[in-house]
């Protein structure tokens, strides 16, 4: 029983890197699903911002191999917060994705580890520049759920 306990447990650095590939990879996702609803500069804009969630996610799972930890794989499709038909509702996808991604990071900022918790500052601080360049303006406290 002890082995099979140890077996299991993840640290908490795991798991917030963990969340923040799970983030990355909905986001590469999504941004899929956006950018065939986009044209001129908004479409070349979500392109680039796709290939940066590529990036990231690489680099969170290449620390999550250096932790001897097995990455998840990416979904095979996931669930959007909306349908999608329409330019306006592709950026809204964008900015909602962006918030998601934000909110992930910033389960790395706590970590004892000083460069996961940069990593995590700098990331969340770049997902919540990028929602707001879709939003056209930035909320208060970008990544957390605020209840009104």
């Amino acid at each position: 029983m002890r082995g099979s306990r140890a077996a299991s447990w993840v640290s908490p650095e795991t798991r917030a890197l963990q969340a923040a590939l799970a983030a990355e990879q909905a986001a590469i996702y999504g941004y899929g699903v956006a950018g065939s609803h986009l044209s001129g500069a908004a479409r070349a804009q979500a392109t680039t911002w796709w290939l940066a969630h590529q990036v990231a996610a690489d680099k969170l799972t290449a620390m999550l191999q250096s932790r001897r930890a097995r990455p998840a794989p990416a979904a095979v499709a996931y669930q959007l917060p909306h349908q999608v038909a329409a330019a306006a509702q592709a950026v809204s996808l964008a900015a909602t994705l962006e918030d998601q991604v934000t909110s992930a990071y910033l389960g790395l900022v706590a970590l004892p580890a000083q460069s996961v918790r940069m990593l995590g500052a700098g990331q969340a601080r770049a997902a919540a520049l990028r929602a707001a360049a879709w939003r056209g303006s930035t909320q208060a406290f970008p990544g957390l759920a605020i209840s009104g």
